[in-house]
């Protein structure tokens, strides 16, 4: 079969062809590289076009032309700036001597926070009043254990000696409740009464019933505080009333723990205020439970700078599952201001858990422009933040690919932001439609469409 190719004046010499359409015209041999290049382009796109045409003739090549896949984009992308956050500050207490352990946030603050995580003022034996009574009980609940929540325990009754105890804790001007004589309380109702608003003289009738005399107590206790490793801690009597009970903020902190794993403790401590038998509605001491989080534990105080204060709190920081939280403060001054401080101090570590913004919603990132022409903005979907501790360090990553339709709102990818055990993620999008090439650029640019 003869094309007419093949016929004088046709193309049978394909090279001399490319030669010439790219050849510079006689006397312009020292144009402009730019110029000569631009020729060259030409010379190449002719010499494609009249290839098409020589195999497959010109319906080939327009089939070939109009369906032929588009050349990728040309696009310009910058992740956006890692915001850097300022460290947070611990508001810990001026007066007197603190140390404050918090679990649950090793991701956040370090493992070492589930220790001692910070303190202040002096770390030696303090007096630590009324906290005594908060290791009276779990001294006769080692002894003497309830079977479940709803065991209310063995009945304790109360004598004319019982009874004579209110009078002699009244003129010490002590939290007392009434004992009358005749009467009777459960050992549960009774270890109430004696931690809830503090009654002294039911932790001298509570401890003396399980242990048979104040000196059974006391040895009892020192035992308990050995094996439990409370070496810094010592009870000479079950009320507190002495300033010889004293213990250090370290000893505490473990107290702390150990009460608040306590079933049958941590559900009194957390009693606002109850009906109790013959105490009648009896009040709880600690003024804060229900703020900040906080579930107990134990307030003393043997007058001015002796104030103390051993606490529990499921801190809400807005990362899931509240910090379980256990301080103490002794040597204050008053009341107020020991609730005052605790309150700074755990408003402080809320503070330090804080939202970084990160992008806003159309932020644009980049561009992409299509060789047929026309271009469209790189922008964020939607705006993100991250919520982290203090300073922690936020890193970035993204996924971006070459658009595969050009349409506005097509996801081409995604970044994400890391900082500890948290990460925000947010896709990336094109910004307005670019419109498909032509028919005639794609008949005019076989270059292109050629790859």
């Amino acid at each position: 079969m003869t094309t007419e190719l093949d016929e004088p004046g046709g193309f049978a010499d394909f090279d001399a062809l490319v030669r010439d359409a790219a050849r510079a015209p006689e006397g312009l041999a020292d144009v402009d590289p730019r110029r000569r290049r631009r020729r060259r382009w030409i010379g190449w796109t002719v010499a494609l076009v009249i290839l098409a045409l020589v195999i497959g003739g010109p319906t080939a090549y327009v089939t070939w032309a109009l369906t032929a896949p588009l050349p990728a984009a040309s696009a310009s992308f910058t992740e956006p700036a890692v915001p850097v956050t300022a460290a947070a500050t611990l508001s810990l207490p001026a007066q007197g001597s603190s140390a404050i352990s918090v679990a649950g946030g090793n991701e956040y603050l370090g493992a070492e926070a589930a220790g001692i995580w910070a303190t202040s003022g002096p770390q030696e034996p303090a007096a630590m009043a009324s906290i005594t009574k908060l290791i009276t009980a779990l001294v006769v609940l080692d002894a003497h254990p309830l079977a479940s929540p709803e065991d209310q325990g063995p009945t304790l009754w109360f004598d004319g000696a019982d009874e004579d105890l209110y009078d002699t804790y009244y003129v010490q001007n002590v939290t007392i409740a009434p004992m009358p004589a005749g009467s009777s309380m459960t050992l549960r109702g009774a270890l109430a009464t004696m931690l809830i608003p503090s009654a002294s003289n039911y932790a001298d009738v509570v401890s003396t019933w399980a242990f048979g005399s104040r000196a059974g107590f006391v040895a009892a206790a020192r035992a308990w505080l050995d094996g439990h490793g409370l070496a810094q801690t010592t009870v000479v009597d079950p009320t507190g009333i002495s300033p010889r009970n004293t213990s250090t903020p370290a000893d505490l902190i473990a107290l702390g723990r150990i009460a608040a794993a306590h079933p049958d403790i941590a559900a009194i401590v957390d009693t606002p205020s109850a009906t109790i038998g013959s105490a009648g509605i009896v009040n709880n001491t600690n003024g804060l439970l229900g703020t900040a989080g906080i579930t107990g534990l134990k307030t003393g105080n043997l007058g001015a700078g002796t104030f103390a204060f051993l606490y529990t709190s499921r801190l809400d920081v807005g990362v899931g599952t509240p910090l379980a939280v256990v301080g103490v403060m002794l040597g204050g001054q008053s009341r107020e201001s020991v609730n005052g401080d605790v309150l700074r101090l755990l408003g402080s570590i809320q503070e330090g858990f804080h939202d970084v913004p990160l992008v806003t919603a159309g932020q644009q990132l980049g561009d992409v422009t299509a060789p047929w022409g026309g271009a469209a903005r790189v922008v964020t979907a939607s705006a993100a933040d991250i919520r982290t501790w203090s300073d922690t360090p936020i890193t970035v990553t993204s996924d971006i690919r070459t658009p595969e339709t050009y349409v506005d709102g097509e996801v081409i990818g995604s970044i994400t932001w890391t900082a500890g055990p948290r990460t925000a993620t947010v896709d990336v999008v094109i910004e307005g439609e670019i419109e498909p090439p032509t028919e005639w650029w794609r008949l005019t640019h076989p270059s292109e469409l050629g790859g």
